[in-house]
């Protein structure tokens, strides 16, 4: 077993004193992942601003480990422009440890992931790895999923329909747009976000949504849930682990 990396900063804590925001939070926990990083590896590495924090954390050990395996376009972005070798992740058979955010996770390690529209290369380098670590601050921390619009990503013609199947379970959905055409994701597809639901058991509505035609990856990540959760608050780093 490789020895994890230990910098003086992989952990930090708050400091009592006055108000901590969202992106001080943020990087704290950033920091704290590095403690999951193992020396000579390459590391899987999400998408979204609490990412950012951890990418930007790792540039200042990129010399002890190999590179990375990147889950879009933003992060492999920001990896080379910090000096971190990224690979693809058909060169890799395994990932050690894969490092990413939530919009949304449960007190089971399931999560709602998506807001960034990178999760179907979110969930392709999390099932590549043997640990998944999710990083976010405690506004994230939830009793039950689905208070933040799922995402979807979607095949372009089938989004009206897959929006359909969703309204008849109760939700509300709406082809996500930007600039005011429809978003396109990294691979060229559609998302559709969901709200109005309430995702009692993750497991069952991952299974059942994943084989809806035209979906191509649905934001619940159960069958891909974390591991251990850093959940950054004003009173420092919480680690969360889960069976």
């Amino acid at each position: 077993m490789t020895a994890p990396v230990s910098p003086s900063s992989a952990a930090g804590a708050a400091n009592g004193a006055g108000t901590i925001s969202q992106d001080e939070l943020k990087a704290q926990v950033g920091r704290a992942a590095l403690a999951y990083v193992a020396k000579g590896e390459i590391v899987g590495v999400g998408t979204g601003s609490t990412v950012n924090k951890f990418i930007d954390a790792l540039a200042t050990i990129k010399d002890q480990i190999k590179g990375a395996v990147s889950s879009s376009v933003a992060s492999t972005e920001r990896l080379r422009a910090l000096g971190i070798p990224v690979f693809d992740s058909n060169e890799v058979d395994e990932l050690g440890v894969y490092i990413d955010g939530a919009d949304e996770i449960d007190h089971h390690g399931f999560m709602v992931k998506g807001g960034g529209a990178a999760l179907t290369r979110e969930k392709i380098v999390a099932a590549q790895s043997r640990r998944f670590v999710c990083i976010a601050d405690a506004s994230k921390l939830v009793d039950t999923l689905g208070a933040f619009p799922l995402p979807v990503e979607v095949i372009p013609m089938a989004a009206r329909r897959v929006m359909r199947q969703f309204e008849a379970m109760g939700g509300i959905a709406q082809v996500r747009e930007k600039d005011g055409l429809p978003l396109v994701t990294d691979n060229g597809q559609h998302i559709v976000d969901v709200t109005g639901l309430r995702i009692s058991d993750p497991l069952a509505f991952e299974s059942e949504v994943s084989q809806w035609p035209g979906v191509v990856t649905v934001g619940v990540f159960a069958h891909q849930k974390a591991d251990v959760c850093l959940l950054g608050t004003p009173a420092g780093v919480q680690t969360m682990h889960f069976d």
